[in-house]
């Protein structure tokens, strides 16, 4: 807006407002100014009149472009970067405190040399004229998507072009929400991973958040607890366009039997709608649990399947994993879903590094995949090392046996009163259950992510602190 269209209140202090000119401003105008005369002119009568200083801070210039309303109705920051903020405002307040961090699941094993051996071999072949590559299949290279359909899935139907190589899991979520679009209907495990529910908050799937229950509107939240053994009651779930389900879960560490996903896939076929199968975490299964959604009878009907080498070979910083959609998965007008998604992957993403990719080639060998289960079980031997610390203590204890998280009870308290107990107390960083959503309320995340002397160390302060 031009200066000259501004009006101000009179009752506005120059003291308090950037936009006008301190009072001391003024005065200096009016001593500079009191002695001026005019000399003598037959000019009548002349009048002098001072103007007022324009303002000293200039206004923000702003297009005209409209904010995505979606955006506006996400709730403060992103769980785990909020977490990162907290953990950092700590490390100042105690610069001198060993600051241990089980919030974040990061790992922090060094990747194995027979994996990063073969992804050396990769990168020095790129200095030669032989063994230079430019852009690859938007859809990953021919030899990896093979190694996982053998590896992950082989007698279960799926064929290698049914797999989608990708820059891991969480990146393939928001590619699924632009192939679906914003007139679908959504359900989440409540409590379930956020970047379900914020990716379809910026869809514009969603309503406003619903701040008297703390659940966005039109989002079905699947209520899993340790009363219905972390599995929805389907009985009373209405039909919704898009189900995301996690297995082995995040956060609870819940693994879904054989029997219950035979329910869910049944609910699917029954309602007409899609699962999007998130098994991340597959490799951690202990129990006799499928590992994937597909070992289910009619699941390529109604389900995708999306994974990830993060937690396996500890590819967090590497980037790499996978997307499976089934030719047989379509729409209600017939149309290949499979077919939408490669069409939104090669507008939307150059195909995973070459790199990666030889790394995930070498994690698929029976080498990768002997180091990558022994990286697996040491994680897993973090896990039994925080259950049995807070089990000990008396806290009702979830998870962990089929994955890297132990979801621990505190009834009647605040997750974020919890977290921030620990960290004061024990400068040990972990996640708020409410995080994942109103389902976690009360329970705190505890990572297995860590080297074996710090998960020790922070299990010895859990023991002093709730002693």
């Amino acid at each position: 807006m031009p200066l000259h269209q501004f009006h101000f209140n009179a009752s506005i202090s120059s003291s308090s407002s950037p936009f006008l000119a301190p009072p001391s401003a003024f005065n200096s105008f009016s001593s500079r100014h009191q002695n001026f005369s005019l000399p003598p002119r037959d000019l009548g009568i002349c009048r002098c009149v001072a103007t007022p200083q324009e303002a000293k801070t200039p206004t923000a210039y702003k297009t005209n472009v409209s904010r995505n309303a979606n955006m506006g109705k996400l709730q403060a920051g992103y769980l785990f970067p909020e977490v990162a903020r907290r953990r950092n405002a700590h490390k100042e307040k105690y610069p001198d405190a060993q600051v241990i961090s089980l919030g974040i699941g990061d790992t922090t094993e060094p990747i194995p040399d027979v994996i990063t051996s073969s992804m050396s071999k990769k990168c020095q072949a790129l200095s030669t004229l032989e063994g230079y590559s430019g852009y690859g299949a938007e859809q990953g290279e021919k030899s990896l998507r093979a190694a996982i359909r053998s590896t992950f899935y082989a007698d279960l139907g799926i064929d290698d072009d049914d797999i989608f190589v990708s820059d891991g899991a969480k990146c393939d979520i928001s590619r699924l929400q632009v192939v679906f679009g914003s007139n679908v209907t959504m359900a989440v495990q409540d409590p379930s991973y956020p970047a379900y529910v914020d990716s379809s908050v910026i869809m514009g799937q969603t309503g406003q958040f619903q701040t008297d229950v703390e659940k966005y509107a039109n989002i079905e939240y699947m209520n899993c607890t340790p009363e219905n053994g972390f599995f929805p009651d389907l009985s009373k779930s209405p039909r919704t366009d898009i189900i995301f389900f996690c297995s082995p879960n995040n956060p609870t560490g819940a693994a879904a039997t054989r029997e219950q996903l035979t329910r869910l896939v049944q609910f699917a076929k029954d309602n007409g709608s899609i699962i999007v199968y998130d098994s991340a975490y597959a490799l951690y299964m202990s129990d006799d649990n499928p590992r994937s959604i597909f070992e289910i009878p009619g699941a390529r009907e109604v389900a995708i399947e999306t994974s990830s080498f993060s937690k396996y070979a500890g590819f967090t910083g590497v980037r790499l994993g996978w997307t499976v959609v089934p030719k047989e998965l379509l729409f209600s007008d017939g149309f290949p879903v499979a077919r939408d998604f490669n069409r939104v992957v090669c507008t939307c993403f150059n195909g995973a590094s070459t790199v990666a990719q030889a790394g995930g080639l070498a994690c698929l060998s029976p080498e990768g995949l002997k180091a990558m289960h022994e990286v697996i079980g040491f994680y897993k031997g973090n896990t039994e090392i925080i259950m049995d610390t807070f089990n000990s203590l008396g806290f009702k204890v979830y998870g962990g046996r089929n994955a890297p998280y132990v979801w621990v009870h505190f009834p009647g308290r605040s997750s974020w009163d919890v977290f921030a107990e620990i960290l004061e107390k024990t400068h040990v960083v972990t996640t708020p259950g409410s995080g994942f959503g109103p389902g976690g309320e009360g329970f705190v995340r505890v990572s297995a992510f860590g080297h074996r002397g710090n998960v020790l160390e922070a299990c010895k302060r859990f023991r002093q602190l709730y002693k």
